[in-house]
């Protein structure tokens, strides 16, 4: 079949797990039961042995329309072609319990809109990421596949054939005629059920749409750019996990950030980092119920006052596990040839200052906005904060996770400059136990240590690290974090840095922002990467706040930025991690950060022009 495009895929899913659906038809990515389990579909690592679930027409030249169902995450893959119009309803039902029906299913509707479309289905699992053979059973209302560790049932009325690799039909629909497909797990000795009629069918899928649709109606967001802040709203939602709360980076794993190149990491756990975006943006358009099960499950994660030695972890799994041990799936060939394919993520164990910033600022902003915080959250995070005043000087390897040597990264010491700041506000506000006047000491240490060795007189810039001359995109949240006025020349300087082009020494190539110059700083991996699509968020956000207060033109410039970035989003509004140079996604996808970004930016540029 071919490799296609990260952008060309759709995402579905109930808030356990999620399936990327390409606009050729076929699943290329499928995880059950969790996000984080064993694919079953994963072509889009490895073509030939990846596995897949696809239905298209058999016959002419045909175009493809992909689009959601209005509000909804219900996906729908339309082909139009001289010998007729066909389309296929990709869903995963939600808002069910167990037992119910449509608990856990993957439904695919086939139909045929005008004339008549012969149709091939194709569905060829590989469990456990294609490790572990699996054996093929055809049944009444059926096939069963069972391997070692699942057993998926494919429950349809379409007679089905059985080759070396699963199961396959042709069929032909005329208009108004359609089939069903529903993939789920099963009991082998019950078999895999009875088909669903067309009214059982419809009831299913009314019952998707209208969760979808009471969902959506939630959002306070009126401002510009409604329906893609809402698209970005709905697939944030698809990246949580419903039984504890946590929201995944992406769903995917092993998807390069460069073609070809080695950095290919896995997404799919939750990070200390996301908090405090996450919080912001979900809050500010309405989901507080989102952000306070978010928030809820990250301080479930801190350990107890009493636990003197233990500190946060980055990232956990999504259950709240600890160890995500790195591993190389060396019989994967990688999207296009991009090989290692790695499963965990060898970053949990690193050293990164800035989530102790993240944390606070995330429990200040759910204290203020959604319910004011327990005595024995508080005295948890004490702990922390006095750690921080202790630790904050030593090296780290950053937000970027960097594989190279640890440094004094700006961004860091910014973060813990946070974390002590949020620590002093939330004590002021809620008249909480502190030791006022250490915090308050060391905030002001850390500040003029930012501004002595974090600032660059050569660049005029604040700069990656101390005493170095790399520009680094993370210096953008500055403004965002209070940190300094978004119109302080040092930041109006940095502003200008970074808004020069690679060539001259800047981050910003056609609007689009990369994090910061390889070849300037070598972070421990070989190859390049694309401009990332949260940071050119942050470049919106900092050059709106820079923008008040008269400062007409970089305002305007903030709007012609924000406006070509969402040229960038792929034909349903979704972002990868990164955009390459010929504007095709790279990386993870679609990515929760940049989605949280994009809200964030929108919101604050809405309300100032």
């Amino acid at each position: 079949m071919g490799y296609q495009p990260i952008e060309n895929y759709g995402i579905i899913g109930n808030m356990h797990t999620t399936a990327l659906v390409g606009m050729n038809g076929s699943i290329d990515w499928f995880c059950y039961p969790r996000h984080d389990s064993p694919s079953v579909f994963a072509a889009i690592l490895d073509e030939n042995k990846g596995g897949h679930f696809s239905i298209s027409p058999t016959l002419g030249d045909r175009a493809h329309r992909q689009f959601y169902w209005p509000e909804t995450n219900v996906l729908v893959t339309r082909f139009l072609a001289d010998c007729g119009v066909g389309q296929v309803i990709d869903f995963m039902p939600v808002g069910l319990s167990e037992g119910e029906d449509g608990y856990h299913w993957l439904v695919r509707q086939v139909s045929c809109i005008r004339s008549s479309m012969k149709f091939r289905m194709e569905c060829y699992p590989a469990f456990n990421y294609a490790r572990n053979d699996h054996s093929t059973q055809l049944s009444e209302g059926g096939v069963i596949f069972k391997s070692s560790d699942l057993n998926l049932g494919l429950v349809t009325d379409i007679p089905l054939k059985q080759d070396d690799k699963g199961v396959f039909a042709e069929f032909t629909l005329a208009a108004g005629e359609s089939a069903v497909f529903i993939l789920r797990e099963v009991d082998c000795e019950q078999g895999c059920g009875l088909p669903l009629n067309p009214a059982e069918t419809r009831q299913v899928f009314e019952h998707t749409v209208d969760y979808w649709h009471r969902w959506i109606s939630k959002c306070t967001y009126k401002g510009r750019w409604r329906e893609t802040v809402e698209r970005s709203a709905l697939m944030l939602k698809l990246l949580t996990y419903e039984p504890t709360g946590a929201i995944i980076a992406a769903p995917t794993c092993g998807l390069p950030e460069t073609l070809g190149g080695e950095r290919n990491w896995d997404y799919r756990y939750s990070w200390i980092r996301d908090a405090a975006f996450t919080l912001y943006g979900l809050i500010r358009i309405g989901f507080t119920e989102e952000a306070g099960k978010f928030i809820d499950w990250i301080i479930s994660l801190c350990p107890s006052y009493s636990e003197a030695d233990s500190q946060l972890q980055i990232v956990y799994g999504i259950d709240g596990r600890t160890d995500l041990k790195e591993e190389v799936l060396d019989h994967l060939e990688g999207y296009k040839g991009s090989y290692p394919v790695r499963i965990g993520n060898g970053a949990y164990d690193q050293t990164q200052l800035d989530i102790y910033g993240e944390l606070m600022d995330a429990v200040y902003l759910y204290d203020k906005y959604g319910s004011p915080i327990s005595y024995e959250t508080w005295i948890n995070l004490y702990k922390y904060i006095d750690w921080v005043c202790e630790n904050w000087h030593i090296k780290d390897h950053g937000i970027w996770e960097t594989r190279d040597a640890k440094q004094d990264f700006v961004y860091s010491k910014l973060m813990c400059w946070v974390a002590l700041d949020r620590g002093l506000r939330l004590a002021q506000k809620r008249s909480l136990p502190a030791n006022r006047e250490k915090w308050l000491k060391v905030r002001d240490q850390i500040y003029m240590d930012i501004m002595d060795k974090g600032w660059c007189e050569e660049k005029q810039a604040f700069v990656q690290y101390y005493n170095s001359h790399t520009l680094d995109a993370s210096n953008l949240i500055m403004p965002l974090v209070l940190f300094i006025s978004p119109t302080d020349p040092r930041m109006l300087k940095t502003l200008d840095a970074i808004m020069r082009s690679p060539q001259q020494g800047g981050l910003l190539s056609n609007s689009l922002v990369f994090r910061y110059n390889t070849e300037d700083y070598s972070d421990g991996l070989d190859g390049e990467e694309g401009s990332f699509n949260l940071c050119t968020f942050w470049l919106v956000e900092a050059l709106t706040r820079a923008g008040k207060g008269g400062h007409t033109e970089r305002l305007d410039k903030a709007r012609l930025i924000f406006e070509e970035m969402l040229s960038y989003a792929n034909h349903l509004g979704l972002y990868a991690e990164e955009t390459g140079t010929s504007g095709e996604a790279l990386g993870n996808f679609p990515q929760a950060f940049t989605h949280l970004s994009l809200i964030s930016a929108a919101y604050n540029l809405d309300r100032s022009i």
